[in-house]
């Protein structure tokens, strides 16, 4: 039967309860359960599935897993997984797609109200026994553009719309979804955020995503707009996202993934004010293994059985499906 590795960093309680949902449902299988690539030697060389979210993953993962076979990511993103160079042409990657719609979206509404109310403000101030009032900005009324429309997107975007924003879409192709009031094109991104008061990033991280929130979007934006980065850290170029903040071209930004995971505690981003940094909380919320798991347990299941083409999720086949 095969060998099952669960890598994932989120506490050991969580870790746990994956391995004892697919053992209820796959007595047969042998899993193991580390919290670090750091920790994955014991079991590696004989792995056939590999269970893990895309941060934490190290190349040196995939380079001493001779039999691996598959990879279930266990969240939406692939990248650190798809792109490690001794990743094997025949290793099959999966992901866990649309049940972030609910947690990111409502995550990103709490970022954006952190920034307009300036929330980190009032926690100073309570730590410091101070009593202070300042007029909070209001959503309402507020322009709002969403760089990558996806699923979810599509679940944000009505939300904005019932606090009273205007929704601009920003995406690479005409999109028909509920909740914008229009659609831009990708290559327009730099005229497009001189209308924004916020810029929300969901579009996934790719060779043409990389650093496109960068120096010339930053020029580009009203100096009283912020920035909320739901998506992937290497979509905003951190360098110059600190020297916009620092020389006050933008008026603040909310961080919720990093070019670099875990955040280096000598990271310049700590101290870059006009910043609030979430560790990767987005979609990171109570029952999400719940939800993951149907997918995870149905993909299992089509594995075991030999029916790999019909697995739902494919983000990366196999070369020799191409023969």
């Amino acid at each position: 039967m095969p060998n099952v590795l669960i890598l994932t960093e989120v506490q050991e309680a969580i870790r746990a309860r994956y391995r004892a949902m697919l053992l209820e449902r796959f007595p047969q299988l042998t899993i193991n359960v580390v919290g670090h690539h750091e920790d994955v030697d014991p079991y590696i060389s004989d792995i056939d599935i590999l269970l893990c979210f895309s941060p934490p993953m190290a190349d040196h993962v995939v380079r001493d897993a001779p039999k691996l076979k598959w990879i279930q990511a266990l969240g939406a993103g692939v990248d650190n997984i798809i792109d490690l160079p001794s990743l094997g042409k025949e290793v099959l990657v999966t992901n866990v797609r649309g049940i972030h719609g609910t947690p990111v979206s409502e995550a990103t509404i709490a970022y954006m109200l952190s920034l307009a109310r300036d929330l980190p403000r009032a926690s100073h101030a309570q730590d410091n026994n101070r009593w202070e009032r300042w007029p909070a900005q209001l959503l309402t009324g507020k322009t709002v553009g969403i760089l990558g429309v996806g699923l979810i997107a599509e679940y944000l975007a009505p939300i904005c719309k019932a606090l009273g924003m205007n929704v601009i879409g920003i995406s690479t192709g005409p999109r028909d979804a509920k909740g914008f009031d229009r659609m831009a094109h990708r290559d327009d991104l730099v005229n497009v955020v001189a209308e924004l008061d916020f810029l929300v990033a969901l579009t996934p991280l790719s060779a043409q995503t990389r650093g496109i929130i960068g120096a010339k979007v930053f020029a580009a934006m009203k100096p009283t707009a912020y920035l909320v980065n739901v998506a992937r850290g290497g979509v905003v170029d951190e360098p110059a996202l600190i020297a916009a903040l620092e020389s006050d071209k933008i008026a603040g930004a909310a961080l919720d993934v990093f070019a670099q995971e875990p955040l280096p505690s000598n990271s310049p981003l700590w101290k870059t004010k006009n910043l609030a940094i979430f560790s990767h909380l987005g979609g990171y919320s109570q029952g999400y293994e719940d939800r993951a798991m149907p997918t995870i347990a149905g993909n299992m299941a089509r594995f075991l059985a030999g029916d790999l083409k019909s697995m739902i999720n494919i983000v990366r086949k196999p070369t020799s499906w191409s023969n």
